[in-house]
């Protein structure tokens, strides 16, 4: 699998009065290509599971580079880096065009949901996100 894509359009309601978009709305941008990139892998619902554990962000580092625009045309990244036992780390870019307008890393982690505390992925999530990063690094 290479690295997942998401395209996204700007919208008046991701933007402010200047027609800029709102620094939070990229994390959403962000969370849309990873849960569309695990939907991609198969796992659907990535955020929330029938067997009482969930994904969430446990760490994030962003860095605002330019400015999306109303109207824009973005394209949302995620690429694996490293899988845990009950951590997925994520590289992930928002560009326009060929032009990169902000880049992060993101940690999700799998909690049980009654506890709050870590709980190791499934081996089948685990198997496919290995899968996914072997075959990005066998292209690079």
């Amino acid at each position: 699998m290479k690295e997942f894509s998401l395209p996204i359009r700007v919208y008046i309601e991701d933007t402010d009065a200047g027609g800029i978009v709102y620094y939070v709305n990229y994390l959403k941008y962000l969370e849309r290509a990873r849960t569309e990139f695990m939907r991609d892998l198969g796992v659907h619902r990535a955020a929330l599971s029938d067997d009482g554990w969930s994904f969430v962000v446990s760490r994030l580092s962003i860095s605002y580079l330019k400015p999306a625009k109303l109207d824009d045309e973005l394209l949302a990244t995620a690429v694996t880096q490293q899988v845990g036992g009950a951590t997925i780390e994520f590289t992930q870019r928002i560009q326009r065009g060929d032009s990169v307008l902000l880049t992060g890393d993101v940690q999700i982690a799998c909690v049980d949901r009654a506890t709050g505390r870590p709980r190791r992925i499934r081996a089948d999530i685990r198997e496919r996100l290995l899968a996914a990063m072997k075959t990005v690094r066998d292209r690079v």
